[in-house]
């Protein structure tokens, strides 16, 4: 059996190439800021990475059901109550409707406390003949369009790791104090039903969510205080490894390294060589891993891959992530099930269907539209099922805030309208309204599915 940790250590993944990597002016600050946040507590902790992967393991088995989502980059700006609670509530919203529909616990992962790094396609950006350091995200530099915004600044670190803390502080509070409450779905805001074809179905499972809670306890005779809590996990991007090793350490009384920076690390697209800095970092630590996939990924590097990072077939240990876009996937998707199949391995399939589906309008806005989005899950959903496997989650970028960045939904939302209310300042993401309208419409696919095989 292979070992994963054979000749790993924190600091290993220096050896190699690290696509994506950031070159700081003063390295001396740079390594300051690592110690300094290397002796601060830990964002998470080893047990709640253990069970998230028992978690992740009863998704892969068909037991449960993966939702991630939140802001495609997070900003510093942005770190208040009212933007937490938002995404947190949408997140916990489409997670009923999704329990209602597979009749299986859901698996809650936001894309947030720790979402502030973002790769991009180019080093640099000019703008009327001036040429400067591409935006990174708030942990890298700044979006302002000047040399020294846009110069990385290691003080930035250490700050993303403190609004993490602040960010992760308020979610547990949320979580553990009445937030999430189920006995009051008439909460939610479904004003987006009355532009739905399918509103009067929408405001149903509303309805029966209530009443299931009711029954209930009426049977039981007293309320059920779990209804009242929920559990929560954090997952962003692993792109900066000098952020990720600062908060990478052993703990007592459990074998091996664990990244507690977040509950679960993934490696995005572009930094996925098999040689490369971000496979050797993360093939080391101890938590749930996922890796994003797109068009063109061949059966061998799917077996080294998986060779590398998930060799001893530990259960929750690895999430598939497929990003192949709508007009791929039925092409792409099959040749991918089946190359895992050959491995022998057990992994989480979870299906991202926003960053290939991102295009750009004439007036050089990006935006992704709906009916793609949705096209692309559905369609996972049926090669899936076709090929004897399995979809076991959805990874979705979207905010709890009434933004204007994707076209279509139950509104409508067409070219002219993207300039209301367009703030993201990475990619497009679905508001409250189209993430709450997509879950549904995602609900009443499984339960047509489901009602096909029974």
């Amino acid at each position: 059996m292979a070992n994963r940790h054979e000749g790993w250590s924190p600091e290993s993944w220096r050896d190699k190439i690290a696509t994506q990597d950031v070159v700081y002016p003063d390295q001396e600050a740079l390594a300051a800021v690592l110690r300094e946040m290397a002796s601060l507590p830990p964002l998470v902790t080893s047990w709640e990475v253990e069970a998230l992967k028992s978690r992740l393991a009863a998704a892969a088995r068909g037991d449960a059901f993966l939702l991630q989502g939140g802001d495609c980059a997070e900003s510093f700006d942005e770190c208040g109550p009212n933007e937490i609670a938002g995404k947190f509530k949408v997140l916990l919203q489409m997670s009923l409707v999704l329990v209602h529909a597979t009749r299986k616990p859901v698996v809650r992962v936001g894309r947030i406390a720790g979402q502030y790094a973002k790769p991009r396609s180019a080093n640099t950006e000019s703008r009327e003949g001036v040429t400067l350091p591409s935006y990174r995200g708030d942990l890298v530099n700044r979006s302002g369009f000047t040399r020294e915004e846009r110069t990385p600044d290691p003080a930035l670190i250490l700050k993303g790791y403190e609004r993490a803390a602040l960010t992760l502080n308020f979610l547990r509070a949320l979580a553990d104090g009445g937030f999430a409450d189920l006995h009051h779905p008439e909460y939610w805001d479904l004003s987006f039903a009355d532009h739905a074809r399918n509103g009067s179905e929408y405001k149903q499972i509303v309805d029966s969510i209530r009443e299931s809670v009711s029954f209930t306890e009426a049977v039981i005779g007293h309320d059920v205080s779990k209804l009242r809590r929920v559990d929560f996990y954090t997952s962003h991007e692993g792109l900066s490894l000098p952020y990720e090793q600062a908060q990478t350490r052993a703990v007592p009384r459990r074998d091996g390294w664990y990244n507690l920076s977040t509950h679960l690390p993934w490696i995005g697209k572009r930094t996925a060589a098999l040689d490369g800095a971000h496979v050797e970092f993360f093939r080391g630590v101890r938590n749930p891993i996922g890796v994003k996939v797109g068009p063109g990924s061949s059966p061998e590097w799917v077996k080294e891959l998986l060779d590398v990072l998930h060799p001893d077939d530990e259960p929750g240990r690895f999430v598939f992530i497929h990003r192949l876009g709508a007009k791929n996937i039925a092409k792409e998707l099959p040749g991918l099930i089946e190359a895992v199949r050959k491995t022998g391995k057990t992994v989480l399939f979870c299906a991202d269907p926003m960053h290939g589906n991102t295009e750009t309008t004439a007036d050089g806005i990006k935006t992704r539209r709906f009916d793609n989005i949705l096209s692309e899950l559905e369609q996972a959903f049926e090669i899936h099922q076709q090929m004897g496997s399995r979809l076991g989650g959805v990874h979705l970028e979207l905010t709890g805030e009434n933004v204007t960045e994707c076209l279509g939904g139950a509104r409508g939302l067409d070219e002219e309208g993207l300039r209301q209310a367009y703030r993201s300042r990475v990619d497009p993401r679905l508001n409250c309204e189209q993430a709450l309208e997509l879950a549904m419409l995602v609900a009443r696919h499984v339960r047509s599915m489901n009602g096909r095989q029974s």
